[in-house]
């Protein structure tokens, strides 16, 4: 089974066990569920229907209150990142950060679940990377790709581009002039940017060009 995301079609409140969602495609009994960051579980006598029951504060989250069209993601436990160690990840609130930087050419790995990444470009010499999307679990992970040196590397943000922009968005190429970088959050499968150097009067003075 995969991860399915929704959004709620009505609002959460702290006290409510049961959730209104726009589509019931994917929720089953048992499932996990992720609202911002609080980690719910179906109830086991869920059958069908748009209106699910729910035990909220899963694995130490926050029982917390949600807006209207608020993603909701759902699956099994092994359709989370990690599910080796633990039935599905924690999403505490102060984040965990780890730094990996890069030397040669290839894949950047993606952060885990509930956690941010800074990524390290070094050199000047001309890096070519690629970058997956992220799985539906990481909603909300930061990852921040700089280089440490004015190399005209690029990142290729595979199948669909930033904010699914496809072909228009997919390739960001950091330029000669000074060392540069940009921030992409993680949300509903698709990184979106987040930050993206300097800009003035709309035209951009520094960071990375994404065409």
């Amino acid at each position: 089974m995969a991860l399915t995301t929704t959004t709620l079609s009505s609002a959460v409140l702290v006290t409510d066990n049961t959730i209104a969602v726009a589509s019931a495609t994917g929720f089953a009994a048992g499932n996990f569920v992720i609202v911002d960051q609080e980690l719910m579980k179906v109830v086991q006598t869920y059958v069908s229907g748009t209106t699910i029951g729910v035990l909220r504060g899963q694995n130490g989250t926050a029982t917390l209150a949600h807006p209207t069209t608020a993603n909701v993601t759902t699956g099994l436990g092994s359709d989370f990142a990690d599910a080796s160690t633990m039935t599905v990840n924690t999403y505490p609130t102060v984040r965990a950060r780890t730094t990996v930087s890069y030397s040669t050419s290839g894949a950047i790995a993606l952060p885990p679940a509930g956690q941010d990444q800074i990524v390290v470009l070094n050199g000047t010499s001309t890096l070519t990377m690629t970058l997956a999307l992220p799985t539906k679990d990481m909603d909300g992970n930061f990852l921040y790709i700089f280089s440490n040196g004015k190399g005209a590397h690029t990142v290729n943000v595979t199948t669909a581009g930033l904010g699914n922009g496809g072909t228009t968005m997919d390739v960001g190429t950091y330029n000669t002039t000074e060392a540069t970088g940009c921030a992409l959050m993680a949300l509903n499968g698709f990184w979106l940017l987040w930050a993206n150097g300097i800009a003035s009067s709309g035209t951009q003075l520094a960071g990375v060009v994404w065409a």
